[in-house]
């Protein structure tokens, strides 16, 4: 009989253990859901990639989430990446996200970074209210005052951009993270600026970019600090803004004029590479040479020109024209207009030159007495009208002048408005020319022949004259015997009687008969009587102007008398001229 082997009940137990222990290590390991693991990529179709997470069961990703910006995924059998385990279908499948595992990768950068001030990559994607939004792996706020070092004024040209940022803050549970680039900028800068401390010296010629223009000067980035260079330390020449000159971001050299290492304030300068021009403007511009400029300026005494960077003249008002007439700079020049000027004089010291432009043209003086000689009439319209007379334009530059005592032989003339109008066209002699002084006087009254020359032969002495009464004064009575010619009745001479006053006696506008006693055409003056129509007390009136005019030492010819009268004007005139 064959024998049978028993089993007790404790050796069966020990053997199912056993082979439940076997069984559950020839299982599959199952992944927990929510946990992030290693996926393999084992097969690609159309729109899917089949990973295999070492699970039971392979489960599968859509291809969208291996692609970036658009283009096509990047993704081949065998590959492998995290994987995030979403959670589990009824029927046994496991859904898979590649994207929530690389973000939850990210969040644990995202604290590491941040505990470690290290530095993250991200891109800029768009513009956000109060900043950009950047992608580091999960959306990121970059705050406007993180950007840079100094406000950015085009934001558009940072999108697209990638860069290093650190990690200030960040809230895993409201997916939110703020970043700053400025705080790697700061530091790099910091360690720029301390290495400056030790090399920068006032003197250096040194580059830098300039990253602000204001109204006094521009900022200069030197690479660890900023520089300063003020307006007036730009060009030799005049800056009227710096904006005139350079624009933000232009890389340009300097020189460190002054350089407080307590502060770290640095001045800068532009025109400090060059040679200052005045140390040798009098070798290029001797006086007398001519010249071209540039109008800078305008002001109310004259024009300034700019003979080259640094070097400006000033032509005076007075340097402009030879015309006497005052016309405002402005009027003659414009701002930026070319002009040809002589140099007449330079202080270098004073940083001065005079300029002229009047002397490049002939002066219209030197030709006046050969095309105007004395004698001569011209005719010309009345420029200006004034107390003491008419001033008539000749030619360009030249102004004549008719004094009043010139008007007229007999009119008397308070005021020549009252018989001229500025622009009427008349005509006049000339009387004389001073090219020194340059001066030009006219006379209308010579036009004609002067009547109180005539009056000495129409009037002789000891003839009786008819004439009418003008005026009737304590000392005697006017009678006008023609236009313009007067004689003086005196008080004396209207009776042997004694009278103590003609008024009351005769009346203005009555008809007299009167004797000539004397005549003066120098002092234009006829006495008259009447008691020397009756009494010959006329004949010794007579005699003593005779008397008196034998012992005078007076010129007695019309020529000398002439003369006189026109030496006398001349004095008259050239002191209301000078007024």
């Amino acid at each position: 009989m064959a024998t049978t082997k028993s089993t007790t009940p404790t050796n069966a137990m020990a053997e199912l253990g056993s082979f439940a222990q076997l069984f559950e290590s020839s299982q599959v390991k199952v992944a927990d859901v929510g946990e992030v693991v290693c996926g393999t990529v084992i097969g690609l179709t159309k729109d899917l990639a089949i990973i295999d997470i070492g699970d039971k069961s392979e489960s599968t990703i859509p291809l969208s989430e291996f692609k970036t910006d658009g283009e096509a995924a990047d993704v081949k059998i065998g590959d492998t990446f995290d994987v995030f385990v979403e959670k589990r279908e009824a029927e046994g499948g496991i859904k898979l996200s590649r994207e929530k595992a690389i973000g939850i990768k990210v969040w644990e950068a995202i604290a590491k970074i941040q505990e470690e001030n290290g530095t993250i990559q991200g891109r800029i994607d768009s513009r956000v209210k109060g900043g950009l939004s950047v992608d580091i792996g999960v959306p990121a706020f970059l705050p406007y005052s993180q950007i840079d070092l100094r406000p950015v004024k085009d934001m558009d040209s940072l999108i697209g951009q990638t860069f290093d940022f650190r990690v200030l803050k960040y809230n895993r549970k409201r997916n939110n993270v703020v970043i700053s680039r400025r705080a790697i900028l700061e530091e790099e800068r910091n360690k720029l600026r301390t290495e400056m401390r030790s090399t920068l010296v006032e003197g250096a010629v040194v580059k830098g970019s300039i990253t602000n223009i204001t109204d006094y000067g521009i900022f200069i980035d030197l690479g660890g600090m900023d520089g300063l260079c003020h307006i007036t330390d730009l060009s030799w020449g005049r800056v009227s803004h710096p904006s005139k000159l350079f624009k933000v971001g232009d890389e340009i050299e300097v020189k460190v004029l002054k350089y407080d290492k307590d502060t770290d304030k640095v001045s800068l300068g532009v025109k400090q590479l060059k040679e200052d021009p005045w140390k040798s403007v009098q070798e290029r511009y001797p006086v007398g040479t001519k010249t071209t400029g540039t109008v800078v300026s305008t002001t109310d005494y004259g024009v300034f020109a700019e003979l080259e960077e640094g070097v400006e003249g000033l032509i005076h008002i007075s340097e402009m024209s030879w015309s006497k007439k005052t016309r405002h700079p402005s009027k003659i020049l414009d701002i930026g207009d070319q002009v040809e000027v002589q140099i007449l004089n330079i202080d270098a010291s004073a940083k001065r030159i005079s300029l002229g432009m009047k002397q490049l043209q002939p002066n219209p003086w030197d030709l006046v007495s050969e095309n105007y000689p004395v004698g001569s009439i011209i005719e010309g319209k009345i420029k200006n009208i004034t107390d003491f007379g008419i001033f008539i334009g000749i030619e360009e530059g030249i102004d004549g002048l008719i004094h009043v005592s010139d008007l007229s032989w007999t009119e008397r003339i308070k005021h020549p408005s009252e018989k001229y109008s500025k622009a009427e066209t008349i005509q006049a002699v000339v009387l004389k020319i001073d090219r020194e002084n340059e001066r030009f006087s006219l006379g209308i009254k010579q036009l004609e022949p002067d009547p109180w020359l005539a009056a000495v032969e129409k009037y002789p002495l000891g003839s009786s004259v008819d004439g009418k009464i003008t005026n009737v004064t304590d000392f005697g009575v006017f009678v006008e015997l023609e236009e313009g010619i007067e004689g003086l009745i005196h008080v004396s001479e209207i009776s042997k009687d004694k009278v103590e006053t003609p008024v009351g006696l005769y009346n203005v506008g009555d008809t007299i008969q009167t004797k000539v006693i004397n005549v003066s055409a120098k002092d234009r003056k006829i006495g008259l009587s009447i008691k020397a129509l009756t009494d010959d007390s006329g004949q010794a009136s007579y005699n003593d102007y005779k008397i008196k005019e034998t012992t005078s030492k007076a010129p007695t010819t019309i020529g000398d008398l002439l003369k006189e009268e026109m030496v006398t004007r001349d004095k008259a005139a050239e002191g209301e001229s000078k007024a």
